[in-house]
C-alpha cells in the first residue's frame, strides 16, 4: 500500500483517538511555501488554494484547482476530489455544513515547527472564508495530531529510516579508506557526498566535517582547514533514502609519527560518550519523557568532570532529519513543550552528544534508533571503537 494512503488511514484512527471531528490542511503555492504535512498525507504539490479535509469517520477530501484534479483522482488516496475554477470558499463552506464538525484542527503551533504550516496570511484568509458561520469559532491547533502522526512510525516508515541509517554507515566505512592527512574539510565532505550519490541517494542535510580543533563543531559549513597527523576528524552527515532520513556522527583519529595509540584523554572521552549513548538508550521506552533521558546524560558528563553539551540529546527522524514531535532534550525555553511529550513505541530518534578536547577536536557521536518496550533499538552498527589510521 502507498505510504500516504497508510498515513491517511492512521490519521483517521488518530482523530478518533483524540476525539477530533475534523482536520483541515489549507495551502497554496506549495513549491514556494510548503506545509510540512504535505508529504505525509497529501503527496502532490498545488498552486491554487487547496483544502485537504480528514474526518474521524474516514473521509479524506481533496478540494483543489481544476488543473490539479487529475493527479489527486489518479492517486486513489482520497475518498472525494472536488475541483474548482473561480474560487474554493463556497464549496469549502458546503462541505463543512455537510460534515458539521464540532472542532476543526488546523496547522498552527508555538512549539512544533512541523505542526506550524498554516501561515498567518492563510489563517486570516481562512477566518474570512468562515465569517458568519459557526465554524470560525471551532478552530483549534492540530499540534497534538500532527506530532503523533509524524512520530508514530509505521513499519514501512521505520524500514526506510533503517535503510537510510545502514546506507550512511556503509558510506562512512568506504570513506575511512580514502581519508588521509592533507585533505581539507571541504574535500572530506565532498568525498562523503560523492559516496552517497553513488548509492543512488542524496544527503539528508549539508555534510559537516571538523579537522581536529581547527574549526568549531556545530552547524558551520566545512572550510579549507586541512587534516594533520594528530587530528581527530569529526563528521556529521546523513542519507535521504526514498524520502526518509538518517543522521549520524563518526570519528577518525590520524596518528602522529611514532604514535602507537591515540591520546589517553581522547580514548577516555570516546568511552564516556559511548557509555552515555548506551545507558540513555536503555531509558528510551514508551511513557518516558525526553527531559528525563537528557538529564541522565548530563548527570553522567558531570560525574566524569566534563561540561554539558548545548543542545538536545536527540531529535526525531523521518521524512525530515528533524522530524518534529517529542524531543529528548532539556526543558529549555527554546524547546517549548516538546521535551515533556512522552516517548512512544516506534518513535525514531537520534542520540548525540560530544566532548570537545583542546588540541584534539570534537569527540562527538550520533546514533539512530527507535523506541521499543525494551529501550532503544539501534538502526545501524554503532561506532563502539575509535577508528585509528
Amino acid at each position: 500500500m502507498d505510504i500516504i494512503k497508510e498515513k491517511i488511514e492512521q490519521t483517521v484512527r488518530l482523530l478518533d483517538e483524540l476525539n477530533l471531528d475534523c482536520w483541515v490542511v489549507f495551502v497554496r503555492e506549495t513549491e514556494m511555501m510548503a506545509d510540512p504535512v504535505l508529504p505525509l498525507v497529501v503527496g502532490h504539490p498545488v498552486v491554487w488554494e487547496s483544502f485537504f479535509i480528514y474526518t474521524r469517520h474516514g473521509d479524506s477530501i481533496a478540494m483543489v484547482g481544476n488543473f490539479d484534479e487529475a493527479d489527486f483522482k489518479k492517486s486513489g488516496n482520497f475518498t472525494e476530489v472536488i475541483s474548482y475554477t473561480e474560487g474554493v470558499s463556497q464549496d469549502f463552506r458546503k462541505v463543512l455544513n455537510r460534515l458539521d464538525p464540532a472542532q476543526i484542527a488546523v496547522n498552527f503551533s508555538a512549539s512544533n515547527v512541523a505542526a506550524d504550516g498554516l501561515t498567518h496570511g492563510m489563517y486570516m484568509l481562512l477566518q474570512n472564508y468562515l465569517k458568519k458561520t459557526p465554524y470560525a469559532e471551532r478552530l483549534i491547533s492540530a499540534e497534538d495530531l500532527i506530532s503523533r502522526l509524524r512520530s508514530r512510525k509505521l513499519p514501512s516508515e521505520l524500514k526506510l529510516v533503517e535503510q537510510a541509517a545502514v546506507i550512511a554507515n556503509d558510506v562512512w566505512d568506504k570513506a575511512v579508506k580514502k581519508i588521509k592527512p592533507g585533505m581539507s574539510e571541504i574535500e572530506v565532505a565532498a568525498l562523503i557526498d560523492d559516496l552517497i550519490k553513488k548509492t543512488g541517494n542524496i544527503r539528508s542535510f549539508e555534510t559537516l566535517a571538523n579537522a581536529g580543533d581547527k574549526t568549531a563543531p556545530g552547524h558551520s559549513m566545512p572550510t579549507k582547514a586541512k587534516l594533520s597527523k594528530g587530528d581527530l576528524l569529526h563528521v556529521d552527515f546523513g542519507v535521504k533514502h526514498e524520502n526518509f532520513c538518517s543522521d549520524i556522527q563518526r570519528l577518525l583519529y590520524l596518528k602522529r609519527p611514532n604514535e602507537t595509540t591515540p591520546p589517553a584523554e581522547l580514548l577516555e572521552a570516546f568511552d564516556t560518550i559511548n557509555s552515555i549513548i548506551t545507558e540513555t538508550g536503555t531509558m528510551c521506552k514508551p511513557g518516558v519523557k525526553g527531559f528525563e533521558v537528557d538529564a541522565r546524560a548530563r548527570e553522567m558528563l558531570r560525574e566524569d568532570g566534563y561540561p554539558e553539551y548545548q543542545h538536545a540529546l536527540g531529535h526525531q527522524l523521518g521524512r525530515d532529519v528533524h522530524d518534529g514531535g517529542a524531543i529528548i532534550g532539556p526543558r529549555w525555553e527554546r524547546y517549548g513543550v516538546t521535551p515533556t511529550i512522552p516517548l512512544e513505541a516506534s518513535n525514531a530518534f537520534t542520540l548525540e552528544l560530544e566532548i570537545t578536547l583542546p588540541g584534539i577536536g570534537c569527540v562527538g557521536l550520533e546514533e539512530d534508533m527507535y523506541v521499543t518496550d525494551d529501550g532503544a533499538r539501534f538502526l545501524s552498527p554503532r561506532q563502539m571503537e575509535l577508528t585509528v589510521k
